[in-house]
């Protein structure tokens, strides 16, 4: 009796550590959620924010808004494109490592930029643009290249596939539409004139008129063997009387 005792309070401990665990994982992962989606608002608020000031104020200020938006959105879609090709391609985890260096040097400059923002000496901060833009396109043209480099690889890859494809379907026709007539056996003249006799009148032989041979036609597939598809109606049986 102690001993099914025992065994039903650490069946109910080990539920209950599991239900706990369980719990701790949901948490855990609608934290995340949350976490991602005050992200992706508060870049959206930012972003927009960004291309107001490209647009609405001119001078330094629009400037500086304009580097920030270009180099945010570059990055942004190299590592969008970077991290939907490498779970199909283990080949692009180098090209990651170097956007990870890259992404370094994009979130020093983009810190740096925003600190210009707010910066009263204008003259000053003009003085840094050409420097500043200069970073940016260095930047960008490097993310730009992963990015397309990327592109270009699973877009090869795709076409590589497609031939090969088609290769073995054309494979495939050609030997589904390859078959032989086999030629009857030659049989001796008296029983060639009389199994001619004999087929003259009941129109089953395989003599043609004009003295030719007439080839084997090919056996047609019974339908009731085919394999059904959801679009087609199953055939009804034939009732006998």
């Amino acid at each position: 009796m102690e001993a099914v005792i025992l065994i039903l309070t650490l069946l109910f401990v080990a539920f209950v550590a599991l239900g706990v665990y369980a719990g701790v994982k949901a948490v855990r992962a609608a934290k995340r959620g949350v976490d991602r989606t005050i992200t992706q608002a508060r870049r959206s608020v930012e972003d927009t924010a960004l291309r107001a000031k490209s647009y609405g104020q001119p001078g330094v200020p629009g400037e500086l808004a304009q580097l920030r938006l270009s180099l945010r959105t570059s990055m942004r879609a190299t590592q969008d494109a970077l991290n939907a090709q490498a779970a199909e391609d283990s080949s692009l985890s180098e090209s990651l490592g170097l956007f990870q260096r890259l992404s370094a040097h994009g979130r020093e400059l983009d810190s740096e930029l925003k600190r210009l923002e707010r910066e009263p000496d204008r003259v000053t901060v003009a003085t840094l643009l050409p420097g500043l833009k200069e970073r940016t396109e260095r930047i960008t043209h490097s993310a730009e290249s992963l990015r397309w480099a990327a592109r270009d690889r699973a877009r090869q890859y795709a076409e590589d596939d497609l031939a090969a494809l088609n290769a073995q379907i054309d494979l495939e026709a050609g030997a589904l539409r390859h078959w032989t007539t086999e030629e009857p056996p030659e049989r001796s003249g008296t029983a060639a004139s009389a199994a001619g006799a004999g087929d003259t009148w009941s129109g089953t032989g395989s003599g043609d008129p004009d003295g030719g041979e007439t080839p084997q036609a090919l056996t047609p597939p019974d339908p009731r063997l085919r394999t059904g598809y959801p679009w087609q109606k199953s055939a009804r049986p034939e009732t006998t009387n």
